[in-house]
């Protein structure tokens, strides 16, 4: 997944807009055009570290500069700075051109991109009471920013000035892109509401701002809050000696010497679920899973319930049937009804799937002597012995074979080299936020291409999930080329253990990866169509397609090496790896779908009726109606501890995953037939998607690829929703970005 960050939101969703007249066709012309008068509005001076450009290799931030006291400060200046940029744009008394109003914006809040750039990834991945402080008190102040900029009168009379004189314009196709997408996005954040609707929209998004920042935290300390403690070794029976180690040191760690601590993950289900044999902690650990951030200082209920109410209103105001018709303005499905629709056509055949592995499983346990029931917490155990069974293939034997370092620099590091000409060199000279973070040169035919970031474990300052962001956009006007950070949670190693990563962590790695590229071969002129500037349901698409490359066996060969006699991967674990691709879709698919129909749940209601009160009773209530086992397959997230559709900016954009993952799959197989993995494949991908940021539509850029229009075929071929038999169906890979 990648970050949202309000540089997305700001910087970049705010200026993001530009469109050439004839006489200024010249952006970088010095000569003043007829009739215009010299306009040397004063801004005020930043102080900070980022008030200029990092002297850093490729302006890298200076992470050891900043003290976590003086972010506050540092942010609010450059907000300041942001506002006075974008005011003197406003109050120019020449007559709005592209050059004066939409470039200028585009040129505009570097000193605020830089420095809330750095400070979010900071509360994402290493935060502590006073950054998560200081995150609350940014929070409303930032939202009001973004108000400021897309409610103020007179920017937007000179944006529409533009727009509105368009027909008579030269642009480029990326102009033309930018100056609909600024025009847009002014309008659909209000600036065509009247006086009182604006003053209360401010209220509402303020509001909405502070509420995200808490659910954040408090989603946060729910997922630390739930690890459970075994007292007894036995408990662990199942696990591996390094998995033991590794429970015992994080249980010291939490000040409980001679006890074991299990995580639980930011998703519903639990890794060590498929392992643990002693059914009771099994439960005990779904259990604390499933049930956080619902009681106590943790809990998130009557914030969500905020949320959604202020949500709604905010879609009475714009006169939208719902929330979700508001959000997805700007999307490659922008009707609600269509991405529902999408998901439900599936929910039958992916029901009919569930009752088919649940009475396998069911027959597995019978097999081992038991007369107990199914539950959510037996479901990956006896998966896992089926799985074993049937294709020998053992999770925990695999894993073996994947050291953390080997998958990054042998792995995704060879196929960015063989798709793409990309080399990687580590670097020791720039300051991180963390010491377990690597940082890389990127080199595209030997020349300087990009900085790329690597923040690969778990940690209890650290959010859960995996995700992309940029410190430093791409962007020609402005000279800088992309600085770029992939963060994930794999569990870190006891002490004098190696580094071992699952195969869900191995194609999160190749998933978020896809955003790295996405941000590296950015090649924009605007820094707000630049990269990964692009709609919930087409950023997701270039991320899960490089996630088909784990598998391929040149690829797997190089980095699938057991760590302690370096053997390159057997055939048969590949062979097994290939086969039970289809593995277990009940769960695997099922607990996505039912997330992304919950998350339409909450967001396509009528905005005039009342937030729900119980707003779990309201989560049972959408579970029901969906139609799935949400007894036996919960959904990947559920309501309290749902960051994406509460914090992330997902909200009615969870359905995302599984369009991209029709269009990745479809994608993938012109690769598969046209050539596999070749530079020429590659040159292809980049110039047509890979490199286009938000240029293009959605729609042209697929079909530059492929040549036609995305089919859900291979999707549900590889999804196992096409089976000719009643075999456990389904697909075991990762989601780990989801």
């Amino acid at each position: 997944m990648r970050k949202s960050t309000l540089l997305a939101t700001t910087m970049i969703a705010a200026f993001a807009s530009a469109c050439t007249t004839m006489e200024d066709a010249d952006m970088n012309a010095s000569a003043q055009l007829p009739g215009t008068a010299e306009y040397n509005p004063e801004i005020p001076e930043a102080a900070s570290i980022f008030a200029e450009l990092s002297p850093l290799y490729m302006h890298a931030p200076q992470f050891d500069r900043v003290s976590d006291e003086e972010w506050q400060g540092i942010v609010e200046e450059a907000i300041a700075i942001q506002l006075a940029e974008v005011d003197a744009i406003a109050s120019n008394p020449n007559p709005p051109t592209f050059s004066n109003t939409l470039v200028e914006m585009e040129r505009s809040g570097q000193v605020f991109s830089r420095a809330y750039g750095a400070f979010s990834q900071v509360v994402s991945a290493n935060i502590n009471d006073t950054i998560a402080a200081t995150d609350e008190a940014l929070a409303p102040q930032v939202a009001s920013m973004i108000d400021s900029i897309y409610l103020d009168p007179e920017l937007f009379a000179r944006v529409k000035a533009v727009y509105d004189n368009r027909a008579a314009m030269a642009m480029t196709p990326e102009d033309a892109m930018l100056l609909e997408t600024t025009y847009n996005e002014f309008v659909h954040r209000g600036a065509e509401l009247g006086a009182e609707q604006q003053a209360e929209l401010r209220q509402i998004n303020e509001r909405l701002s502070s509420l995200s920042s808490q659910i954040s935290q408090k989603i946060t300390t729910g997922q630390n809050n739930a690890a459970i403690f075994v007292s007894e070794r036995e408990g662990l029976s199942g696990l591996s000696e390094g998995q033991i180690e590794a429970a015992a040191a994080a249980a010291e760690e939490r000040g409980r010497p001679g006890e074991y601590m299990l995580s639980v993950s930011n998703t519903t289900g639990v890794p060590q679920l498929a392992q643990l044999d002693n059914r009771d902690i099994r439960e005990q650990l779904y259990r604390s899973s499933v049930e956080r951030n619902r009681t106590g200082d943790a809990s998130t209920l009557p914030l969500i319930r905020e949320v959604v109410a202020l949500r709604n209103r905010r879609a009475q105001l714009f006169g939208e049937p719902s929330h979700a018709s508001w959000q997805m303005y700007d999307r490659m499905v922008s009707d609600p009804a269509m991405a529902i629709g999408f998901m439900s056509d599936m929910v039958p055949a992916l029901r009919a799937t569930q009752e088919r592995e649940a009475a396998v499983l069911q027959e597995r346990i019978e097999q081992d002597g038991h007369d107990f029931t199914l539950a959510p917490w037996d479901w990956q155990y006896y998966a896992s012995k089926v799985r074993q069974e049937r294709y020998a293939l053992d999770n925990e034997e695999i894993k073996q074979y994947f050291v953390v370092d080997n998958v990054l620099e042998d792995g995704v590091f060879y196929m960015a080299g063989q798709l793409y000409g990309l080399t990687f060199e580590e670097r020791s000279d720039i300051p991180t936020y963390h010491p377990d973070v690597k940082v890389y040169t990127v080199f595209h035919d030997g020349e300087e291409q990009a900085l790329f970031y690597f923040d690969p474990f778990s940690r209890d300052s650290k959010r859960g999930g995996a995700w992309m962001s940029n410190f430093i956009e791409q962007s020609h006007l402005l000279g800088l080329k992309p600085v770029v950070t992939n963060t994930q949670n794999i569990a870190p190693p006891a002490e004098g253990q190696p580094a071992l990563a699952t195969w869900d962590d191995v194609t999160t790695m190749f998933h978020e990866f896809g955003h790295a590229l996405h941000g590296i071969f950015a090649d924009q002129q605007y820094p707000s169509l630049s990269g990964t500037n692009t709609a919930r349901d087409w950023v997701e698409f270039p991320s899960q397609f490089h996630e088909n490359f784990a598998a391929v066996p040149e690829v797997l060969q190089r980095y699938a090496r057991h760590h302690e006699t370096g053997e390159v991967i057997p055939d048969e674990l590949i062979t097994a790896i290939d086969r039970s691709s289809k593995f277990n879709q009940g769960h695997s698919f099922g607990e996505v779908i039912a997330a992304s129909l919950l998350d339409m749940e909450w967001h396509s209601m009528d905005p005039a009726t009342s937030a729900p009160d119980d707003v779990m009773a309201f989560e049972a209530a959408a579970l029901e109606r969906i139609g799935l086992r949400s007894d036996l397959v919960p959904p990947r997230y559920r309501t309290p501890y749902f960051r994406h559709i509460f914090e992330h900016g997902y909200d009615a954009g969870y359905y995302a995953y599984t369009w991209t993952e029709m269009l990745h799959h479809d994608a993938y197989s012109y690769v598969a037939n046209n050539g596999g993995m070749t530079r020429e494949m590659g040159d292809r991908i980049v110039d047509t998607f890979l490199g286009q940021g938000h240029s293009k539509t959605y729609e042209q850029m697929f079909r530059d690829f492929t040549g036609r229009d995305p089919r859900v075929e291979p999707l549900l071929e590889a999804r196992g929703l096409v089976a000719e038999d009643d075999d456990v169906t389904g697909v075991d890979g990762a989601e780990g970005a989801l």
